[in-house]
């Protein structure tokens, strides 16, 4: 896929690693919808970079907004060519003190919400003749850490969810996975929790949010037989 001109979505691309995967694909000329929250003033420094992005606030908890999202960007572009699913919140939830709140908003954001926008784009995707879709899981979603088991889960059922739609929406779109390991460490990290996530890497070092848009970018441009795959961008963690 040649990505210039192309329409891409990117959800939660105000922040992190969705703000590194706009200005990897767009730098590279496609057009990119950023969506975004609640994080107003990082999206609008990020246009303020890129001028070209366009950027679309949206709750992907409020009820039916996935279609919304996808319907204004066919309204506008006319079509869409690339959804990356990076919105994800990530919350310490010890075993014991899991509450049903916690869990509906890790479940409800990080699968519920990827998969009905995976859908909607997927149906266009499927009569435009082409598309692909990226979702963004979590080296925890095979080895699952014990402080963050519904935050594990839900990332392990992204990558099922990466497979099921890659044979459901073959072969006329390409659905991939990449699983991210330590990169941009949360700020409420402590310096044991850090170290303890560099240590586990084969490399020995923390990741770029960079290191995961490069991994977008391949499986966009260079990626055109590669489907329902999960491809580890976490220095070595996932063998350890």
């Amino acid at each position: 896929m040649h990505l210039k001109d192309k329409i891409i979505l990117v959800t939660g691309g105000a922040v992190r690693v969705g703000r590194a995967i706009c200005i990897e694909l767009a730098d590279a000329g496609a057009q990119i919808y950023c969506h975004y929250h609640q994080s107003e003033n990082q999206a609008r420094d990020l246009k303020e970079k890129k001028p070209g992005i366009r950027l679309l606030q949206a709750d992907l908890y409020e009820k039916g907004v996935e279609k919304k999202l996808i319907q204004t960007i066919i309204e506008n572009a006319g079509k869409i060519d690339v959804l990356v699913n990076s919105a994800a919140i990530f919350i310490k939830t010890p075993f014991g003190n899991v509450n049903e709140e916690v869990w509906n908003k890790l479940f409800d954001l990080n699968l519920k919400a990827a998969f009905f926008l995976a859908q909607e784009a997927g149906k266009h995707m499927v009569a435009q003749g082409a598309g692909k879709i990226i979702n963004i899981a979590d080296t925890s979603a095979l080895k699952p850490w014990p402080s963050y088991i519904p935050y594990s889960m839900t990332k392990s059922a992204v990558i099922n969810m990466t497979k099921g739609l890659a044979k459901a929406l073959a072969p006329v779109v390409q659905v991939n996975c990449i699983n991210p390991g330590p990169v941009l460490l949360p700020e409420n990290y402590s310096a044991k929790e850090k170290n303890r996530a560099i240590e586990r890497t084969l490399l020995k070092r923390v990741g770029r949010a960079e290191d995961i848009a490069f991994a977008v970018k391949f499986l966009l441009e260079d990626g055109d037989y590669i489907t329902g795959t999960v491809l580890a961008v976490d220095g070595g963690r996932s063998i350890q």
